[in-house]
């Protein structure tokens, strides 16, 4: 009987001899189990058990510490970068993108393969080499038939490489694993997949990725990474609050009587929710009621000081599955379809049961809904400010090339504790002078700020008065003009030399008129002697008459006109 039992125990141990010499993809990924894991899962469309057998002769696995680690890489280590877009609402697809950082002074070329930067030192020399790995030499004299019985262009469930156009440059494997099922992917050193999450299991996952490199006909690992992701069946929602004169908008305190911006943004980018019907229903804890809107923006003004509860509630109708024929409602009479309805009072999915609803091509809409909370703080601050007097000051003797302006600034609201002024360019773009000042202001809530201007031109000045919640913003267009001391005796000189060219203007003119009545000689007569008598008194009259014009009555042509004939 003894015999028997040696017998039978030899023949169990001979049967799981070839289960204990096979890895399977959970014994090589899936090392570590976290909270939560569950062995059974929903199928995720294009991926597959990992029940499967992994080659570990074309993949070796090597465990974390192992020193053949520290030689997978030339150079150094190649460390993978994973990121997610979660977290994601359930029926919505989820991306993970996976970047391979390579040692420094390396990176990927055109064709995959593996290069030194040009002008890049490492180590404090520069690489001799050109390549770190030629891959494209190494697929020259490699084989067509790897991926035949016994090849190795498979993956390690030993499923061949798909061969797109250019597939010849993706020299790594990739090997994503989660909720119990694998993807195995050909590519770069950055490559992304999606999943649509119909079908994960609610809460936060774990997505683990192992990277192999080509090493010949084999492979060889060389990063490993793993991330967090959730997936969840409430809206992500997130809302951002912006109001004008809050001097810190992160500290949830805003002033009375401005309105505050109420900005919502849905975590949706996959666009799930673009076809949705989208309602924000607001809170703001001031008795003020209850606003629905379909707007992601809204304004709202408290008039009130002190602490309130702001809540919102989204809700949207996404596509979903449809409930066991006995738990729908029965159509009326009067009603051939179900039309879709959403509840005044949201409830959160997965609390109750979900909110349904029947259309005739016997798809089911469920009705998604969204939160965010927040505890606004309501003071006063200072509401508005503007500049109501410009006025020059009298230059200072010890500061002739300065102008000096005073500027009164009248406030309302709480009363300021600083002023800062920005004195810019004409485009209020290029600073080039700011001060800042702490000032006493009596409750009338005018400020006078007195400011000094470097020569003449146009001036944008922005005055700011802050307290320890708010800060008012204003600004205004200032023309400085230029002063010269020496402006009277230029005006004197600039009267002396309009004199002078007169002067000689006249002269020239009446050295013209001369020379042309010296050049005309007359038939002599008994009036020639009256005529030349009297010639340069006539030229000097015509000269008067043509800059002075007037009487000329009293003028001697007319006595002598006789004379001529």
């Amino acid at each position: 009987m003894e015999c028997l039992y040696w017998v039978l125990g030899f023949l169990l141990l001979a049967a799981r001899l070839p289960l204990d010499a096979a890895k399977r993809f959970h014994d090589v990924l899936g090392n570590e189990r976290y909270p939560g894991y569950m062995r059974e899962h929903n199928q995720l469309h294009g991926w597959s058990s990992d029940e499967n057998n992994w080659d570990e002769k074309l993949y070796p696995v090597w465990k974390r510490g192992d020193a053949r680690w520290k030689s997978s890489w030339k150079g150094g280590r190649v460390q993978a970068v994973l990121t997610s877009n979660s977290p994601a609402l359930v029926g919505s697809d989820i991306t993970f993108a996976v970047n391979l950082v390579f040692p420094r002074c390396q990176k990927e070329d055109a064709n995959g393969n593996i290069v030194y930067e040009k002008n890049c030192r490492n180590d404090s020399s520069l690489s001799p080499d050109l390549y770190v790995y030629n891959w494209t030499a190494a697929w020259s004299e490699d084989s067509d038939q790897g991926t035949g019985p016994g090849g190795h262009h498979v993956f390690p469930d030993g499923k061949p490489f798909p061969r797109p156009h250019g597939w010849r440059k993706w020299n790594f494997v990739y090997v994503f694993h989660t909720l119990g099922q694998y993807f195995q992917k050909l590519g770069r050193c950055s490559v992304r997949i999606s999943i649509n999450t119909a079908n994960l299991t609610l809460g936060p996952q774990v997505m683990e990725v192992t990277v192999y490199r080509r090493y010949g006909r084999a492979y060889v690992p060389i990063a490993q990474v793993r991330d967090v992701y959730v997936v969840t069946d409430q809206i992500p929602v997130f809302v951002t609050m912006s109001q004008k004169n809050d001097r810190n908008v992160s500290d949830e305190t805003f002033l009375r009587d401005l309105p505050i911006i109420f900005d919502v943004l849905i975590h949706d980018p996959s666009h799930f929710l673009n076809e949705s019907s989208i309602y924000y229903k607001w809170n703001f804890g001031d008795n003020t009621g209850l606003f629905v809107s379909n707007n992601h923006t809204l304004n709202h003004t408290y008039v009130l000081n002190g602490t309130f509860d702001l809540n919102l509630t989204v809700q949207a109708s996404v596509p979903g599955p449809c409930p066991p024929p006995s738990t729908l409602p029965k159509p009326t009479p009067s009603s051939a379809t179900f039309k879709t309805s959403y509840s005044n009072t949201p409830v959160p999915a997965g609390d109750s049961p979900v909110e349904l609803s029947k259309i005739p091509d016997e798809n089911c809409q469920i009705n998604r809904y969204g939160y965010f909370e927040a505890t606004l703080k309501i003071v006063e601050g200072i509401l508005e400010i503007n500049i109501i007097q410009v006025a020059d000051v009298p230059r200072p003797v010890l500061q002739p090339d300065s102008s000096l302006v005073d500027f009164t600034v009248a406030c309302k609201g709480t009363i300021p504790r600083e002023v800062c002024t920005i004195v810019s360019d004409p485009t209020c773009q290029l600073a080039q002078d700011m001060v800042c000042d702490s000032v006493d202001v009596d409750e009338a809530c005018l400020v006078t700020v007195r400011r000094a201007f470097k020569g003449s031109g146009m001036y944008c000045v922005n005055f700011t008065l802050g307290d320890d919640t708010s800060l008012a913003l204003t600004s205004t267009l200032v023309s400085i003009a230029g002063k010269d001391a020496a402006s009277p005796f230029r005006m004197v000189s600039a009267a002396l030399i309009s004199g002078g060219c007169l002067a000689i203007f006249v002269i020239v003119t009446a050295i013209l008129v001369y020379r042309k009545h010296k050049e005309y000689k007359p038939i002599k007569n008994s009036a020639e002697k009256v005529v030349r008598g009297k010639g340069l008194r006539v030229i000097l009259s015509h000269t008067k008459a043509a800059f002075f014009p007037g009487n000329q009555e009293k003028d001697s042509l007319l006595k002598d006109h006789s004379g001529l004939l």
